[in-house]
Formats: structure tokens, sequence, C-alpha cells
């Protein structure tokens, strides 16, 4: 089996919201990388043996005595080190230079000019000025400046506002950048991080789709050997990656569990069947339980609640017919990178909860199945591009993303199976018509909202008094800030008009205009 692990980077986290940014940026070239909190053991970094270290941005200060610093072991261990905004910031202190409040903060596009004719960012430019000064066009987000460098270091960047942008110790390989290399608006970004990746730290491109499946294919065999899995498959992205990854791997020794569970969008159990159990040979048992999701669900109209709930009730389902299936000696589930760095399931050990998911809790913890997690590794962008060449539906795979708890957080307040139905009915309107006009994928999230609320409206020459269905589409880089979509009024219209004629029970369709923050994406 190719170790596509032998030639890889640590990143070191303080925090930036870019942090996972870099990560998948350096996958993107094709080399391994993990992410680590900057508190994070030193004998685990060293256990790790980098080819590199990344530094990256984060919120503190750096010139407060409180604030984060990068372990010592990073400088100890004679490999190339890149520090990005904070991390250039702490960089330059721990090594002797000085650090203060910039005269002039800078956040957004700014122009640096390459000095020196550094191994980073040699022959990289975006334009020359009249005198004949390389310029890079980049991303700023800072409001400290290193205004000392320490001993042996070099000048390497400079803008207007910011005379040390970028410096190095070319005998040690280090390097720090003021700017994000890491970000879009980093026009150069992707090559700057190539040539420290590849060139700097000598690291070989291995970490590509084909091998990735290669070697987890083989992982899978290793682990289960001639043993049975059962896997809960949702119909979402990373439990049919899994699902498809187990077939090839190990074929009928894989069972899968899909709960229906009432909640889901129009036609989407079928589908799910359809594509899996018909059409890919996979061993799928669907578990028609919507009337216990319904019936748990009927008094309750607290958000968190409801997700608890339907969080639990999963479980209940997912352990009956689990029970029902002799000789099963490990479960699988769609665990992904993101998941594990967010929930603290990092090698450190490390506690770093960031945010709480939309998405329906763990499996049974009363199951004492051995757990096969073939994604935990790997970006979602990473799953997807798997999927693709395992030969799952792109249709499927690049869908906008749907809570765990379903049309649960989307019908406002109490769930009944007559608002799940209008919901579904309206929601596939919406869809419908979203990749019928083209605008589907000019979006990043759109879906429709159940509103407890009834609305007076006529119908040919009656009155009615009916239900009402919210729009949401988005715009949105990294789903934690995010603009409405300025669909056109027409496009609007049409999608009303349709939902009002062809739902009887809704007498008012409205658009969702705000933005994240200070609202958030989803209603619930």
């Amino acid at each position: 089996m190719t170790n596509i692990q032998q030639n890889k980077i640590l990143i070191i986290d303080f925090g930036s919201q870019y942090t996972q940014l870099i990560a998948r940026r350096v996958r993107e070239i094709g080399v391994y990388c993990e992410l680590m909190p900057y508190d994070v053991n030193p004998h685990f970094i060293e256990k790790f043996n980098p080819s590199g270290i990344i530094l990256s941005g984060g919120p503190d200060t750096v010139i407060q005595n409180d604030s984060a610093r990068a372990p010592n072991i990073v400088f100890n261990l004679k490999v190339p080190i890149l520090g990005i905004c904070y991390g250039m910031q702490t960089m330059a202190v721990q090594l002797g230079g000085e650090a203060r409040n910039s005269q002039k903060a800078e956040f957004g596009f700014a122009q640096v000019r390459a000095r020196n004719h550094s191994k980073l960012l040699t022959d990289i430019n975006d334009e020359t000025n009249s005198e004949g000064h390389v310029l890079l066009d980049v991303w700023m987000s800072h409001g400290i400046e290193v205004t000392k460098l320490p001993k042996d270091f070099e000048l390497i960047a400079s803008t207007d506002s910011c005379p040390i942008a970028g410096f190095t110790n070319s005998k040690k390989n280090y390097f720090g950048l003021q700017f994000h290399p890491e970000v879009t608006h980093t026009k150069k970004g992707i090559q700057i991080l190539e040539r420290f990746v590849v060139t700097i730290c000598k690291c070989e491109k291995s970490w590509t789709t084909e091998n990735i499946i290669d070697n987890l294919l083989e992982k899978i065999k290793l682990q289960v050997g001639s043993r049975k899995v059962l896997l809960g498959l949702s119909g979402g992205v990373d439990s049919s990656v899994v699902a498809m990854l187990l077939q090839k791997s190990i074929g009928d020794q894989l069972t899968c569990v899909f709960v229906d569970n009432g909640l889901l969008r129009l036609n989407e159990g079928n589908e799910v069947m359809k594509t899996f159990s018909q059409n890919l040979g996979v061993k799928v048992i669907r578990s028609n339980a919507q009337n216990y999701f319904y019936n748990k669900l009927s008094k309750e109209n607290d958000p968190e609640l409801k997700r608890k709930i339907i969080g639990k009730a999963f479980i209940e389902i997912f352990d009956q017919e689990a029970q029902k299936i002799k000789d099963i000696q490990f479960l699988a589930q769609g665990t992904i990178y993101p998941d594990v760095i967010e929930s603290a399931g990092a090698a450190s050990g490390k506690a770093k909860v960031i945010k709480s998911h939309h998405n329906v809790g763990g499996l049974p913890d009363n199951i004492q199945f051995e757990l096969v997690e073939p994604l935990k590794e790997l970006f979602k962008d990473e799953v997807r591009e798997i999927g693709v060449m395992l030969g799952l539906p792109k249709k499927m795979l690049y869908r906008h993303p749907f809570p765990g708890p379903g049309l649960g957080v989307r019908i406002l307040g109490q769930v009944k199976k007559e608002y799940a139905d209008i919901l579904r009915k309206a929601d596939h309107i919406f869809m419908e018509e979203l990749n019928n006009q083209g605008f589907y994928d000019k979006v990043d999230q759109a879906f429709a909202v159940f509103l407890p609320v009834k609305s007076v409206g006529v119908t040919g020459d009656e009155r009615r008094y009916d239900f009402v269905i919210a729009l949401r589409a988005v715009e949105t880089v990294d789903f934690m800030t995010a603009r409405w979509a300025r669909l056109p009024y027409d496009f609007l219209d049409h999608v009303s008009n349709r939902i009002m004629n062809e739902i009887s029970r809704v007498s008012r369709v409205v658009y969702d205009i705000s933005g994240k923050p200070p609202a958030t994406i989803e209603w619930e």
C-alpha cells in the first residue's frame, strides 16, 4: 500500500477563520496535512514528523503577554516554517523580533512589493510597476505589524503602510507573510503555498483522489477482514460515499439501515433506495418510521428540543433495526475531518468545540461495535470528489446542504405530517425552478420554510385562510457569513405563483432578505 502520508505538513491553528482553508489548499496541491491547536502536546508534533509547518492566523494580539505562542519544539525540528498573519507575528516575537499596533490597519485588498528575490516569492507576481518592482495582489487582515526583524532574517515583502509584510531566514527556511495566501483574493496564493510545500519542504504530490481511494479500500479490508459492517445510511453525501467505499471493499459484508423519518425531501426515500439498493447493489434495510417521529414531535415547539427528540428517535429506530441483524462486528460512520476538528476528536485530545452542529446526534452508545470511519481525515470537497470517482450521481453529491434533523427544523414550531407534506411540495417546486432556470448552482443554499401562521387569500371568488411559505436563498463562501441571493423578481413571482396554485393549503409566499449575521442561514 502506497504511503500517501509520507510527506506531510502540520498546520498549527491559532484560531483564524481561514485555518481550515489553509489545510484545504495544501491538500489541493496534492500533499497531506493535519491541523492542530497551538497548545497541542509537543510529543505529538515530534511523533507527527512533519516535512514542514505552517503557523496560521488568529484573533489574538501578539503584543499581549498572555497571547498564544507556537510550541518551542517547532523551531527545534529543523524543518521549513511558514507563518501567516498572526503566525508571522508570533514567529517574529518568539525569535527575538518586535511587533506593535499598526500605524494604519489593513483589512482587505492590498498590493505587496516583493523584495530580495526570496525562495518563496521569486518569479511569482501579478504585475510590475513603472520602476520595475514586482507586485502581488493580496488580502490583508491585521492591526498589528512586525517592526523589528529577528536576527539573521531579511525583508521579502512590504506595502506602503506595512514596511515588513514578509520576511525570511533563508538558511533555516523560515518564512513569514503578513497577508493570507490561502484566500482566493490573494491571486497567486496557491502558487506561493505550492512553492513552500513542494519546492521548499520537498513534499511529493501523492495526495490524489485515486491514491486516497486505493488507500481507503485497502485500510477497510485490513480493518474489517471477513467480518460484517453496519452503516446508518441517510442519503447525504458522507454516508453515501462511505456506503460506496464499503461496498467496493467488502461487498455483501455490508448492511445499511436507512431510517425514513418523514422529514426528508419529496421522494427522497425512494430515490435513496433506488440509487443504492437497485442500481448499485448495496444491501439496504428501509425503516419506515415516519409516524414514530411525528408522534415524538407532536407536542414540542422548541427548536433545540426538537433536534434532541429527532436525534434520540433516530438512535432508537436504528437500535431496533440493528438488533435484528446477526453477527455485526463493526459500525460505520460518515465522520469527516471538520467533525473531528470541531468536536475535539483530534489525536491531541484537546477539547476545542467551535460550534454546535445542525446534524443529528451520534449513533447508539450502547451498541458495542468497533468503529469504521474511512472519511475521518477528509474534507467535504475531497469526499465529493471520491463520490464522483466511485460513480455516485453528481446531483446527489453537489446538492445544497440539508440539516440532519431535516424538515424538522424547517417547520417552525410544532411538526405535523400535514405541515411536512405541504413543505415538501413547496421546497420541491423551488428547487425545480432553480434548476430549470439555471440559478441552482449560482446560490450556495436554498430551501423553503413552513411558517405556522395563517394568512388571508383569495382563490377565484372564495376567501382562503391558509399557511405561509418562506423562501430562503443565500450566497456564501464559508457559511460563516452569508448574504441573501438577489434572485430576479420575475423568477420569484413565478415560483410564488406555482406554490400557491399547486398547493391548496398555501395562501402566501414570502422571500427572506436577511443576511448572516445577524440572522442565521437556517430559521431554527
